[in-house]
């Protein structure tokens, strides 16, 4: 029962943590193409919101190759780097789809897991430990707001495609965690 409530009280957070998210938002202007019925707000404010949160992780995971004092954290950055790119590319693909404009809408939020351009300019200036710390700090923030939000996406969402792609991004973030946790 404890199990039971646990799990649907972080569902409910991470509705609400969306919800609050696409509120605090600039309002999307008026479009002449209309947003296809397979796709509810929650649906586009999760495309938009997840854009320029891997965008943002993409950034710093540039920079490990380069800063890391550990080949492995290096490694864990790359295969990070390649799942990111991917995952770029199928949500801006939906966002396609869902005829909703890239009028970008979380440009300079700094939304609860995204790594923010501080620190990207901070990480920019440390090597080894010092950056390490910061990285895997930013990334399991990261991975672990993005497991919120795909959970939130397929409980809200309409578009089936959204909806599996976040099944996709979720069952991926786990042993993504994992390995960051076991190079810290």
């Amino acid at each position: 029962m404890q199990l039971r409530r646990n799990v649907l009280t972080r569902r409910t957070a991470a509705a609400l943590l969306l919800g609050l998210a696409v509120a605090g938002c600039t309002p999307q202007p008026a479009t002449d193409r209309p947003t296809p019925a397979a796709f509810n707000d929650t649906d586009t404010a999760w495309i938009q919101l997840m854009i320029p949160m891997d965008e943002r992780a993409s950034l710093l995971i540039d920079l490990a190759a380069a800063r890391t004092g550990r080949p492995a954290l290096a490694g864990w950055a790359e295969e990070a780097g390649g799942r990111l790119k991917d995952e770029l590319v199928d949500l801006r693909g939906l966002l396609e789809v869902s005829g909703v404009p890239d009028t970008r809408p979380h440009e300079g939020h700094n939304m609860p897991g995204m790594v923010t351009l501080d620190t990207v300019r901070r990480a920019r200036t440390v090597t080894g430990e010092s950056f390490d710390r910061l990285f895997t700090e930013s990334l399991r923030a990261h991975l672990v707001q993005v497991r919120m939000l795909c959970a939130s996406e397929r409980t809200s969402g309409s578009s089936e495609r959204a909806k599996d792609l976040a099944a996709v991004i979720e069952r991926s973030v786990a042993p993504q965690i994992t390995r960051l946790d076991a190079l810290r």
